[in-house]
C-alpha cells in the first residue's frame, strides 16, 4: 500500500500541475486582442482560434436571431466556417469584429435570396424582414416594449435593419459600419440618420409618446431596452 501511495502521489501531483499549467494558458490567450489571437491561429494555434469564436459568438448568434430565428444555429456556424475558409484573406484594414459581422451579413443576404423565386430580384434596401420571412418570431422579446421595437425594427428594410442594430446594440461606429457597407462614412451617417427616423415612425403608434420626444431620446429607449433597462 505504502509503494502504491508512492507512486501515486507524483502522478496527482504532474495532473495538479498540467491543470495549472493550462488554466494559466487559457487565462493568457483570453487577454489577447483579436488580432494576435488571429496571427496565431494563422500560425496553426487552435486553442487560439476557439477563444476568438467564442469571444464573438453571442453577438453574431444576436445579429441573426433578431431577424431570423429559426436559422440562427445555422447561420452563425455557417459565418464562422466562412471565416475559417478565409482567415488568411484578412488584410487587417478593419477590426476582426467588423470583419466578422461583414462576414454574418453576406451570409444573411445569401439565405434571403435562397428563399426568393430566382426570377425575383431582391433590393435588401427596399425589402424588409417582415416582407421575406413569413414567420420571423419574437420569441427573443423579453417584455411587451422589447416586443413592439423587434417588430419594428422587422418592418424596415434589412439592410437599415442591419444598420440600425449594430449601431445601437454592438457600438459600431461609423467607420466600422463603412466598412461592413462597403460605403464612404458620409453616407453611413446619412443612411444611419435617414434610418432612425424611420424606426421613429414604425414605433409612432406601438411605444410609449415620451419615447418619442426626439431621435435622441428614441435612441436612450432603444439602448435600454437591449441592455434591459428601463429609461
Amino acid at each position: 500500500m505504502v509503494a502504491v501511495a508512492r507512486f501515486a502521489e507524483p502522478k496527482r501531483r504532474h495532473h495538479f500541475a498540467a491543470r495549472e499549467a493550462a488554466g494559466v494558458r487559457l487565462a493568457e490567450v483570453t487577454a489577447l486582442d483579436d488580432l494576435t489571437l488571429l496571427d496565431r491561429w494563422r500560425a496553426g494555434d487552435g486553442e487560439a482560434g476557439q477563444q476568438l469564436f467564442a469571444r464573438h459568438f453571442d453577438s453574431i448568434y444576436g445579429f441573426f436571431e433578431t431577424k431570423c430565428e429559426a436559422e440562427a444555429d445555422e447561420l452563425t456556424q455557417s459565418t464562422f466556417l466562412a471565416c475559417v475558409r478565409a482567415k488568411d484573406q484578412f488584410r487587417k484594414d478593419a477590426s476582426f469584429r467588423t470583419y466578422l459581422f461583414t462576414i454574418a451579413r453576406n451570409e444573411l443576404h445569401h439565405l434571403l435570396r435562397r428563399r426568393q423565386r430566382k426570377d425575383d430580384k431582391l433590393d435588401f434596401e427596399l425589402s424588409s424582414i417582415a416582407q421575406l420571412i413569413s414567420t420571423p418570431g419574437t420569441k427573443i422579446a423579453r417584455n411587451q416594449e422589447h416586443k413592439q421595437l423587434i417588430e419594428a425594427l422587422r418592418q424596415l428594410p434589412v439592410d437599415q435593419q442591419t444598420l440600425l442594430e449594430l449601431h445601437y446594440w454592438e457600438d459600431m461606429d461609423i467607420a466600422g459600419l463603412a466598412q461592413i457597407f462597403d460605403a464612404p462614412a458620409a453616407t453611413i451617417r446619412t443612411r444611419l440618420h435617414r434610418a432612425r427616423k424611420a424606426l421613429r415612425d414604425q414605433i409612432e403608434e406601438s411605444a410609449p409618446s415620451e419615447v418619442l420626444q426626439d431621435l435622441e431620446t428614441m435612441d436612450r429607449w432603444v439602448q435600454g431596452l437591449r441592455l434591459g433597462k428601463k429609461v
